[in-house]
């Protein structure tokens, strides 16, 4: 803990505490992302923070709206309310307030939001990267079973083994269990495959732990993994291109053909209609500074999204 998360701990912590049941998602997240931060700590900061920036921001609005009176712009055309007269001639005091709520209510709420969101956001992408290294990991596995080495052992190289990424990670992690809290190798699988974000991995632990349980030739049952999983790979390369190549059709046919498509139309109308107006430069700026970028936007998020870690 660094001193600002030992600060909302010790202004927080207990009340956080007795809430741990309305977070047992957010503590799930917390360990399958496997941050170090305790649940405690990590939702007390959460709070703490979105109050700091949610006053931050509603001081700095509020100081502009009321540097620059923007309330007294609001211009009222027509017949009004009676209210809406008598409270006009407080209308800079009352904007200021409006204003000072509001971003104190959203960009605090947005802030705790954030919070509460990355840990989910970060056991995905753990998961993401243990689907894509673990086949290589299970190889490595299975070489060094086939070597002799015992079942500690491996997953213990294993996790001395950084080249494996995120599956090296829950290799240290049953190590952990074993040479710190001095479980059997049974329960360190166990409690790792109960807290692992990918599937794959959770899949292999449960078999291993039945093939030890049922004395079972472990090595025979790591090849078959690695075999599996290669497959799979395979499969899932070949969807992934077989989809980003839909992907880039879309593309071409809706950001490219459809927007010069649309301007070709808007341009003839004009041309038909006598030269058109203000709304044709208006149209062709929404294309070109709005639909254009956006959607570019839309697509690199979704193929990101999709795209197998390395």
């Amino acid at each position: 803990m660094n001193s600002f998360e030992r600060f909302c701990f010790n202004l927080l912590g207990m009340r956080m505490k007795a809430r741990r049941e309305q977070y047992s998602q957010l503590r799930n997240d917390l360990i399958s992302a496997r941050l170090k931060t305790p649940f405690e700590v990590y939702i007390s900061t959460a709070v703490v923070s979105s109050v700091l920036v949610g006053l931050v921001s509603a001081v700095v609005l509020g100081f502009f709206t009321w540097f620059l009176k923007l309330p007294n712009l609001i211009k009222y055309k027509g017949d009004v309310p009676a209210t809406v007269v008598f409270f006009s001639q407080y209308s800079l005091i009352l904007g200021t307030v409006f204003v000072v709520i509001i971003s104190l209510a959203v960009f605090g709420g947005m802030t705790y939001a954030v919070f509460l969101m990355y840990p989910s956001v970060a056991a995905g992408t753990r998961r993401r990267n243990i689907d894509a290294t673990l086949p290589y990991a299970i190889n490595y596995i299975t070489s060094m079973s086939t070597a002799g080495i015992t079942p500690a052992e491996i997953f213990r190289l294993l996790g001395d083994s950084p080249i494996y990424g995120e599956s090296s990670v829950e290799a240290r992690y049953i190590a952990r269990e074993i040479d710190i809290f001095g479980r059997d190798l049974i329960d360190a699988l166990r409690i790792v495959s109960a807290s692992t974000p990918s599937r794959r991995m959770k899949e292999f632990l449960q078999g291993s732990m039945a093939s030890i349980s049922s004395g079972g030739n472990l090595t025979d049952y790591f090849r078959n993994k690695a075999n599996q999983y290669a497959l799979e790979n395979r499969q899932t390369q070949k969807m992934f291109l077989e989809t980003l190549a839909l992907i880039s059709e879309s593309y071409v046919t809706a950001m490219v053909a459809g927007t010069l498509f649309l301007i070709i139309i808007q341009s003839i109308m004009s041309v038909i209609g006598g030269g058109g107006g203000n709304s044709t430069p208006m149209f062709l700026y929404l294309i070109i500074y709005l639909m254009i970028p956006f959607g570019t936007i839309m697509f690199i998020i979704m193929i990101s999204s999709m795209t197998p870690e390395t």
